[in-house]
């Protein structure tokens, strides 16, 4: 399994850093045992656990965005978690705002600063192969 995560990289860098903390945090509840254990060091410290897994942080534009995250729509890509941090949730206060607001929107009107696919890793690269990391 692989897990990549896909930022707009034309965001300003206090974008990007929120978008990725969004989607690690809610890729860390959707996916069992991507953190390891705590770990102690020589003095005793506890060091809490972290992700267990690489996570390569691509960058995209907004219509790349939009095409892999509609691609993982389709019955041919069940098997990939896919989490959209859209820029709907980037504009509401709270969650209940975001969740009604959402809920209103077709796909064809959802447009993502970022995305987070976890799943096969020929078809997470097949996805995502022609994209290079975010700079």
């Amino acid at each position: 399994m692989k897990i990549v995560m896909v930022v707009n990289k034309e965001l300003p860098v206090g974008l990007i850093a929120n978008t990725t903390a969004v989607l690690g945090i809610s890729l860390g509840k959707m996916v069992q045992d991507i953190v390891g254990c705590d770990v102690h060091d020589a003095a005793g410290n506890t060091h809490l656990g972290i992700t267990t897994k690489t996570i390569p942080i691509l960058g995209g534009d907004r219509e790349q965005l939009k095409r892999i995250r509609d691609c993982c729509f389709a019955p041919g890509y069940a098997d990939i978690t896919t989490i959209g941090f859209s820029e709907v949730a980037q504009k509401c206060l709270d969650y209940d705002s975001y969740s009604s607001y959402l809920s209103l929107l077709g796909a064809a009107d959802i447009y993502y600063l970022g995305i987070c696919l976890y799943g096969p890793v020929k078809k997470i690269n097949k996805l995502t192969g022609s994209l290079g990391l975010l700079r």
